[in-house]
């Protein structure tokens, strides 16, 4: 009966370590790229212009006196290209001045903006305008429509700003790719990278547990028999 025991719980310890042996080495690359690398040059800090933006704006209009239908359920005061603007509802963008509503950012203007956040003198390659964007996106779950302003720079730079709000959103590099691939395996959220608790990830992390209890289970037996 011992010998049986054994048979089964090797065959079963076996079988779950090829199963899952593959997503532990993900796990395992993953958390050690995670632990040396610095967060802040994921998140691209390093490339954050340190300029000096306007604290303080002269001659602005009453914001109730932009629009007597629109109901103002929040108000921001926000400069977008050095210019004061009231950010209203979340939705609509009024130059703080003149109390002219503004449309979206123009390209030239998405072009102006990323230049004025993104530290060093890199040549703009192209301005992309998006819609929509997928699940595995860099710019995923971010404001749309947005404009993508990639730089000519060897870390394949890209500056998001919102059409809407003329707002600086993200800054994306190779090295913040890498991390979100490494992250996307790590979660093992495939279809969206975000999302931590999903069934397959749960499912590996029992098996896991399973194949952990009948290693130690065979030690103690063998130990037992060699007695």
């Amino acid at each position: 009966m011992r010998k049986n025991n054994q048979y089964y719980i090797r065959r079963i310890h076996r079988f779950l370590g090829v199963f899952i042996g593959i997503q532990f080495l993900f796990w395992t690359i993953s958390g050690l790229y995670f632990s040396w690398t610095d967060i802040d040059e994921i998140h691209g800090d390093h490339f954050h212009q340190e300029h000096m933006m306007h604290m303080t704006a002269k001659n602005l209009i009453d914001p109730f006196s932009l629009d007597s239908t629109l109901e103002v359920a929040s108000l921001e005061l926000r400069f977008v290209n050095h210019q004061p603007y009231y950010w209203v509802n979340e939705e609509k963008l009024f130059n703080a001045q003149t109390g002219e509503e503004t449309g979206e950012i123009t390209e030239e203007e998405a072009r102006q903006i990323a230049k004025i956040y993104i530290k060093g003198d890199y040549d703009i390659e192209s301005a992309e305008y998006l819609t929509e964007t997928g699940s595995h996106h860099e710019y995923r779950g971010r404001p749309l429509p947005a404009w993508a302003i990639h730089f000519n720079h060897p870390e394949k730079l890209t500056a998001y700003i919102d059409a809407k709000s003329g707002n600086f959103e993200r800054v994306r590099h190779l090295s913040w790719r890498w991390f979100d691939t490494l992250w996307m395996f790590h979660t093992m959220d495939y279809a969206g990278r975000d999302n931590f608790n999903n069934l397959l990830l749960r499912a590996f992390s029992l098996f896991g547990m399973v194949t952990i209890a009948s290693g130690f289970t065979l030690f103690f037996m063998t130990l037992k028999k060699r007695k």
